[in-house]
Formats: C-alpha cells, structure tokens, sequence
C-alpha cells in the first residue's frame, strides 16, 4: 500500500487570470518535492499528483488519490514565492473537499506556508483532517508512519500536527527545522514530477529562448532580514523555537554547492534543462556559497538560462563576473519604493545611490534587471506612490513587477493589520496580487481602492512608454516589443478598484 500521495493543487487561472494561460510559468512544486525525498529517505512510498501541471480539476484529483489509495494525502500549499501561499488556499481547500466527498474515510493534511501560518483557523475553516504547523517535513513523515503502524494511531506522538479529538482542536509540540539539507532532503523530487509541462515566465525568455524545459530549485531556505510585509518565515518559526534559536532570529540553511550542483547535473543532463529559477528568497546573499555554486556551473560548461533574486546592498562587484559567465542572465531586486522614509517604514533600509549604482553595475556585466516596486506601503500618498513610478522609468529595467501592499499571513504587517483594524480581503483569493477580488492595505493617506487603481495605471504606463519599448528593441529585438504589447493588452478585472487615482507628469522626485 503506498504511504503518501503528496497534491499540488491547481490554482494559475484563479491567481493570475488571463495571465495564466501563456504568460506565468508553470512550475514544478519545489516544496512537495522536497517534501517526497524527505518522505522516501524516511523509508515511506511516495507520489505526487501536480494537478497545476496537469490541468486537473479538484475532482480528478481525488479519483487520482482514489486509485492510489495512500494511507495519507496531503495537499500542499505553496506558490511560485513565499507570499504566493495565501492565494493558493482557495484551490487547496476544494480539493480537500473532493477528497472528502469521494473518499470520506481517507487521512487529508494540509500543509504550507499559509497553513503554518495560522494552523488552527486552517483547522477550522478546512474540509481537512489535519494541519502541519511548521515547515511540515517531520509532520508528514510522522503522520504517515503512524497510520502505517496501527488502525488507532497515538496522533499525540506526531510532532507539529493539530487534529481533532471529538470536538475538541489539538495540537502537539513544534518539531525542529531539518538541519542536514544535503542528507535528509537531497533533491526536488524529478522522478515523480511531469518535467516535460513546465515552463518559464515569459520574460525569463524574452529574446527568443524557448520556455520549455524550465525548472526551479532551492540553495538555501529562510533569510536574515526581517522585511515588515514578508512572510517567508512563517513556516519556519516555530520549528526556529524547538530547535533553540533566539527569539527573532531568522533561521539561514544551505544546500551545499557540491550538492546544489548534482542537482543541476542532473535536470540539464536527465531532463534537458536550460532556462532555471533559483527559488531562493535571497540567493545573492553569501559571497562564498554564491561563488561556488558558480564556479561548478562554469566548470561544466553549461549553456544555462538563470534568474533568481538579490538586495541592492548584497550584490558585490567580485561576484558579478562569476554571476554573469554561470548564465544567470536576470536578478530581481526588490526597491519597493522612491522614497527612503517609505521603504524604512518596512524595514528596507538602503539609498537611492545604492539602488543606482548596483543597477548599473549589474547591467554592465551584461545580466537584465527586473524591478520590483510596492504601492501603498503604510507612509505611501499619491506623491510617493508617483515618485516610485518615476524611479520605475527612470531605472528602465528590462522588466518590472509592480504590487501592491498585501498584509500576507505570517508578515508582521499582518498582526500590524490586524491589530489597527484595517480592512483585510473577505476570501484568500484577495491576497493574490492579479484576482479579480485583490484588496491590498490602505495606507495612512490612500483607500485601498485609490492604490489598486494606481498599481494598474502605473502597469499601462511602465509597459507602454516609448523609452521602455526602445530598450526592448534594442536588447532583445523586435519579436520581444510584440510580446510587451500582447501581454500589456490582458486587462484584469477588478471589483474594488474606483477611477480615484491618476498618474501625474514626471515630478523629478527619483532622479539622481
């Protein structure tokens, strides 16, 4: 009988709407892969149903786990980063409940950063048996060698798990973070996944490189900052706590770069691999670990396609080179906003000479930029907001990101929310960035509503201008300006936003 089906709910066309279909990647679910070698190096039999890459309904989805027949399905709920859990909820809770319908007597889990989050309202809310409330890898293996054990499993026993015991919610001691990376989680579990459906984001491949085949790993996971709007965290806190790190600080671990190599060997010789997303939140961190994982990729000679994201005060001038001869051909930096006393307000402390300065560097060791920009964080007013769409132009970056401020669960903005009282989103969808439904936070001069409607302003205006668009013709060719303007053409429906925001000329406020 097999141990653990683990589920990759399908949710691309709910979060991203039109987008999803040709635009957004599609990509193999790291943590449930992760989570499957995990599982198999602690003895337990394993599958994973990608119902994202699949294009399966919650429906098919449970007659695949029904034909399974595991002791043990868990659906796992993370996106294509750290924030991207939260929108992933919706997809994950009506395929529990499929599950459910068809199966009523199988063991469901749940599992995430969402769900770490806030483990016991998962509990509540969800057509699930059990929640894990940390990053869930000695959960899973736990829960699933307990049904394995005895008809009347001791779920008491199983570390980071809460469960219902009649009507009553339990839940048992956190487990610790898993420190040997290399041994007890040695890969993205390939063998279980469709390599052959994933694809890169279109602009990963903008130039005319073929999207497919595409891939994303880890080097590392966590990160030391402690930005007030990030929640990459929250599945790592309480696992932080048993394993007696300080109060607030944040766990670091990596993969060795002898061990992220063999992974690299592997989907570029096994499954022909070019175009890769390092996953990490902060991969142009470590000076040492960075250079040789690079130093390994130049070593082999291999023809890659890389992107993955950085600090504008983390990127030092001897690694670029390094960066730029392994194929990492894109970073995203985080700037956030224009303004210094905005952007300190979240804990995202650098200058405007630091954000120019590294950019400049960055693009004369030849690797394209993505910006990506925040409104409405909690100092923003419309003058700030149009001081950020102003750096956005002047930076011109080969590509740019423009969100909105969301109090994702597990940030501390979140309980800053709450403890204000500001307006959250009714339903988890709203805290998708492109749903019809998206709320982000009002600031203390702006409505939601005004924010909303600046961010999709400001994406028309970006992907619109002629000194943008001339950029693109010159760097990746004319093909490249046609997809802008294809892609510029999707209109998101929104239901909050309100004609309450208009762009104003240039005022001068991002310059040099």
């Amino acid at each position: 009988m097999l141990d653990l089906v683990l589920i990759n709910p399908a949710s691309r066309t709910q979060v991203y709407q039109s987008l999803g279909h040709q635009l957004a990647a599609i990509e193999n679910p790291v943590w449930a892969g992760l989570m499957a070698e995990f599982a198999r190096r602690h003895g337990l039999s394993v599958e994973i149903v990608d119902a994202e890459a699949l294009g399966l309904t919650p429906e098919e989805v449970a007659y695949e786990v029904a034909a399974r027949k595991p002791r043990l399905a868990v659906v796992v709920v993370y996106g294509h980063q750290p924030s991207a859990s939260t929108q992933i909820m919706p997809a994950a809770g009506r395929t529990c409940q499929a599950i459910k319908d068809s199966l009523p007597e199988q063991p469901v889990l749940l599992a995430g950063g969402h769900v770490a989050a806030m483990p016991q309202r998962t509990l509540e809310e969800e057509p699930a048996d059990f929640v894990a409330a940390g990053e869930g890898l000695w959960t899973i293996v736990e829960l699933a060698a307990a049904l394995k054990a005895s008809s009347e499993p001791d779920f008491s026993r199983v570390r980071g798990l809460w469960y219902r015991r009649d009507a009553a919610m339990c839940s048992t001691p956190a487990a610790p973070l898993v420190s040997e990376l290399d041994d007890q989680m040695p890969g993205i579990g390939c063998d279980w996944l469709p390599m052959d459906r994933y694809r890169a984001h279109n602009w990963h491949c903008f130039g005319g490189f073929d999207r497919q085949p595409y891939a994303a790993l880890y080097t590392t996971l966590g990160c030391p900052y402690r930005c007030s709007f990030c929640c990459i965290q929250a599945p790592f806190k309480e696992g932080e706590q048993a394993a007696g790190l300080k109060a607030g600080v944040n766990s670091y671990r990596f993969w060795s770069a002898e061990h992220v190599i063999r992974q690299i060997d592997k989907l570029v010789i096994e499954h022909g691999v070019r175009n890769i997303k390092i996953a990490d939140e902060m991969f142009v961190l470590n000076r040492r670990h960075v250079a040789a994982i690079c130093d390994l990729i130049v070593e082999r000679g291999y023809d890659l396609n890389v992107w993955a994201y950085a600090r504008v005060d983390t990127v030092h001038d001897g690694l670029l080179d390094k960066l730029s001869r392994a194929g990492v051909r894109w970073l995203a930096f985080g700037i956030e906003s224009a303004s210094e006393q905005v952007r300190g307000g979240v804990d995202k402390r650098f200058s405007q000479e630091q954000i120019f300065a590294t950019l400049d560097k960055v693009r004369a060791a030849g690797i394209h930029v993505i910006g990506n920009y925040i409104f409405g964080l909690p100092d923003d007013n419309l003058q700030s907001m149009q001081g950020t769409l102003d750096l956005a132009l002047e930076l011109n970056c080969e590509f740019a990101n423009f969100y909105t401020t969301m109090a994702y669960p597990g940030s501390p903005l979140y309980q800053q929310a709450l403890a204000a009282g500001w307006a959250l989103p009714q339903s988890w969808s709203g805290y998708s960035q492109h749903a019809v439904d998206t709320l982000p936070l009002p600031t203390r001069h702006l409505t939601a509503e005004q924010v909303l409607a600046f961010r999709d302003a400001a994406f028309d205006r970006y992907y619109s201008d002629p000194m943008y668009l001339e950029m693109v013709r010159a760097t990746f060719g004319e093909s490249t300006v046609e997809e802008i303007r294809a892609m510029a053409g999707h209109r998101l429906r929104r239901k909050f936003v309100r004609n309450e925001a208009c762009l104003q000329p240039s005022s001068g406020i991002a310059s040099r």
